[in-house]
Parts: structure tokens; C-alpha cells; sequence
């Protein structure tokens, strides 16, 4: 049914006048992506090095309380607000959420961020060693991911879910973005390249890891907002957790009087799928079987003194007793996308068989290790008796990700690293 058809049935119901705007705000059955500017909270330029922190999820309590160490204004205090509590305190107790809400105002307050006077768009640009990307840091839909134009990957567990959701009401922002991936657009190509040959960035600054950070922004929005209404679909690379979040966020919020819609909108950076970076999620294996090794010597040609880095899709290195070794996984090309990818295959041939793992995303002997830890991050804890066995695998691409949302699948838990990782407290979006 059109527009105009559904109009005439509203005609009985409110006058014409009112017809017009509620269309306009409301598009009937719109399938394109929505981008949304908005009102950031942001650095001085001269701080923003001193403010801007690696996201929540990549550190452990211990991790963030040493890297806010003489950082007074570091953004940990807002999305870690527990290194401003007495050791020991609970994660999930009132006492951290309400200090995360009170460290975000005095931010505020105090004029360590900074609103913009009016909505804005901007270009987040990181450059690690060789590899470059660019992404437009925006607003996203909660309707667009309700609606699976947002296509997910990966389960949410309901207690992480529990945790963002409360962090986010009780500091009424949303103070770190996600990271989502668009398919190739010549239109996006063009505007982007426009504003990096036009104007210089409103922020640059080198992180401790040596990634480079810059920030410009968007002055002709409009461009952008009307470029994205060519564009149905984006996918969630970083931040799961975060969008269910953000949607739990606005279906309690649209239940009251709340005033304007701006919960309706979340803060994300969109990269081109060609730009995005993968890296390996990689596994640690506590304990293993005595009989393991004879095992996997008799299901499969095993390789000594392999490269720790697997070379191609389909081969894994495994490292026990001092020594790697090399696996190829049998394949299956008529098994669907997800039985395809490589953690699958991994945990069908040897996690369940052989090291009797029946649940990745439970079980407690095995440990998973970001694939920007390295290889040597791998042997050195076996080494060290932290685990049995280390695995090293070939990083899941782009294509095998946006292949498995478009079939409305989910990944085994882990399958993806994503590399460089955006900062927190450049852009914060509040409601």
C-alpha cells in the first residue's frame, strides 16, 4: 500500500495539515538507513589526548585503574567508573553507575567536554602502521536495528545487557559508539574524500599504542543524510551489547513522558567494508586429555614446527609441549555459512571430539585471547602454565561476516577482532 493510499485512510482521522507532518517525521514503511546528527559532548583539542580511552570491553578493572593513573580526566572514569571505588566493589552495585553518572557531569560541568551548539557529522579516521580506515561518526536508528536493517552477528548475553543498559539510563548518554560496517558506496567514497582534501581535522593526537586518531568535521550533513537513504542495510562489527542496550534503552523511555526523541538514537562509526580490519579471535585450552595428543595424531596429518601464524582458511596452529603444530580442518562446501567459517570447524573436529568442549560460549577450560596479543601472548602463557594448549587461527574475513547476517545467522561466540579499536570520550551522544 502507498503512501498516498494510507494518507487517505488518516484523512478521516486528523486534518491534512497534519497528514503532511506526520509523514514527514514518520515514514511509513522506509527501508534505507537513517542517520541521525546530534549534539556531541567533546574534548578541547588540547585535552583530547588526555581524555580519550580504549573502549570498556578490551580491559579489566586492574587494566583501566592503571592506565587513569595521574589522568584525572581520562574518559575511564565514565565508562569504568569502579577505579574511583574501593578495590573489590561490585561491578553491578548502585555505587558504580551513580559514580559514572556524577564523573560524566563534573565533565561537563567543569567544561572538560564541551557541547556542540548545533547537531554535526563527523569523519573518525584511525591509521595503524600500514593499514588505514575512515568512518563517519554519526547517529543510527534503534527502529533500524529493531528492524534488522542493523544486522547482527553474535548473541548478547542478558548480564552484559543488564550492565549497559544501566549504565546508559543513569548517565542519560550514550558515551561510547559502535562500530558498524557499510558495503562500498562511490557516493560515501566522494563526500569523505571532499572533507579530508578540505578542511584539517579537529582533532589529532597519537595514542599510547601508536595508533594515529583523527577527527574532522561535516559541514555539509545534508550530503550524507541523503547519501544514506541509498544504503538498506549496515552490519554490527564492535558493540553487540551496546545496541541491544541502546534499544532496551528507548523501549522503556517511549513508555513515559520523556519530552524530545533523542533516545531514539545511538552513536556509531560506519566504516566501508573494504577499510575494516580483522584480526584473529584466538583460543587457550586450560586442560587437556592425556590421551590428546595421540588423538589428534591419529585424525589428522599433523605438521611439527609450524608457522604460529596460519597461512591460509582452514589451518590452525596449535601449541603444546614447546612446540607448534599444524592442522588442516576438513571442509564441507555444501555445510551453510556458518558451519563454513573456521571457528566451526575448530570446535566440530577438535574442541568437541577431542577436548570434549560442548558449549564455547560457557565452558570454563576454554579462554579466548585477542588476536592483537599476538602469537608470542599465546605461547607465553602456555609456557607459563596458564593453559595446555594454545590456537592459533586465520582471522575470519569481511565477507564471511556480512555473509552470515544476511542469512540471519549468528557466529560462534569470538569469531571476530576487530583492529584498530575505536577510542571513547572523542564524541559523546546524551538525551
Amino acid at each position: 500500500m502507498s503512501s498516498l493510499h494510507i494518507a487517505a485512510q488518516f484523512r478521516i482521522l486528523m486534518p491534512s495539515s497534519e497528514i503532511f507532518n506526520f509523514f514527514f517525521k514518520f515514514p511509513p514503511f522506509s527501508d534505507m538507513i537513517s542517520i541521525h546528527p546530534f549534539k556531541a559532548w567533546r574534548p578541547d583539542p588540547d585535552k583530547v589526548e588526555q581524555i580519550a580511552c580504549v573502549p570498556y570491553d578490551v580491559i579489566d578493572t586492574a587494566e583501566a585503574r592503571s592506565l587513569a593513573e595521574s589522568r584525572p580526566d581520562s574518559f575511564l572514569h565514565v565508562i569504568r567508573p569502579e577505579i574511583d571505588l574501593p578495590e573489590g566493589t561490585d561491578l553491578y552495585s548502585n555505587a558504580v553507575y551513580h559514580t559514572g553518572a556524577y564523573n560524566l557531569k563534573q565533565m561537563q560541568d567543569s567544561g572538560v567536554l564541551v557541547q556542540d551548539s548545533r547537531p554535526q557529522l563527523y569523519l573518525y579516521q584511525q591509521q595503524m602502521g600500514t593499514h588505514t580506515q575512515t568512518g563517519l561518526f554519526t547517529c543510527v536508528s534503534v527502529k533500524d536495528y529493531d528492524q534488522d536493517r542493523i544486522l547482527k552477528h553474535e548473541l548478547t548475553r542478558p548480564d552484559k545487557e543488564d550492565d549497559r543498559t544501566r549504565h546508559i539510563l543513569t548517565q542519560r548518554a550514550h558515551a561510547e559508539p559502535v562500530m558498524l560496517i557499510c558495503k562500498g558506496s562511490e557516493i560515501l567514497t566522494r563526500l569523505t574524500n571532499r572533507v579530508l582534501s578540505a578542511s584539517e581535522p579537529i582533532y589529532a593526537f597519537t595514542a599510547s599504542d601508536g595508533v594515529i586518531h583523527r577527527v574532522w568535521q561535516i559541514r555539509d550533513t545534508d550530503a550524507f543524510v541523503e547519501a544514506f537513504k541509498e544504503i538498506d542495510k549496515l552490519y554490527v562489527a564492535d558493540g553487540h551489547h551496546r545496541c541491544k542496550s541502546a534499544s532496551r534503552v528507548a523501549e522503556k523511555l517511549r513508555k513515559g513522558d520523556y519530552g524530545d526523541d533523542e533516545f531514539e538514537f545511538f552513536p556509531a562509526v560506519i566504516i566501508p567494508m573494504d577499510e575494516m580490519r580483522i584480526m584473529s579471535y584466538n583460543r587457550m585450552v586450560k586442560n587437556i586429555p592425556d590421551n590428546f595428543s595421540e588423538r589428534l595424531q591419529n585424525t589428522f596429518e599433523v605438521v611439527k614446527n609450524i608457522a604460529p601464524l596460519p597461512q591460509k582458511p582452514g589451518r590452525i596452529s596449535l601449541y603444546a609441549d614447546g612446540t607448534w603444530l599444524g592442522v588442516d580442518l576438513p571442509s564441507n562446501s555444501s555445510a551453510d555459512t556458518v558451519e563454513q567459517l573456521d571457528v566451526s570447524r575448530l570446535h566440530k573436529h577438535i574442541l568437541l571430539p577431542l577436548l570434549g568442549i560442548e558449549n564455547q560460549r560457557t565452558d570454563p577450560n576454554l579462554v579466548y585471547v585477542g588476536g592483537i596479543r599476538g602469537t608470542e601472548e599465546l605461547k607465553r602463557l602456555v609456557d607459563q602454565g596458564k593453559a595446555e594448549l594454545a590456537i592459533s587461527l586465520y582471522p575470519t574475513s569481511v565477507d564471511e561476516l556480512i555473509a552470515v547476517a544476511d542469512s540471519g545467522q549468528l557466529m560462534p561466540p569470538k569469531s571476530t577482532w576487530f583492529e584498530p579499536k575505536l577510542r571513547s570520550g572523542l564524541l559523546v551522544h546524551t538525551f
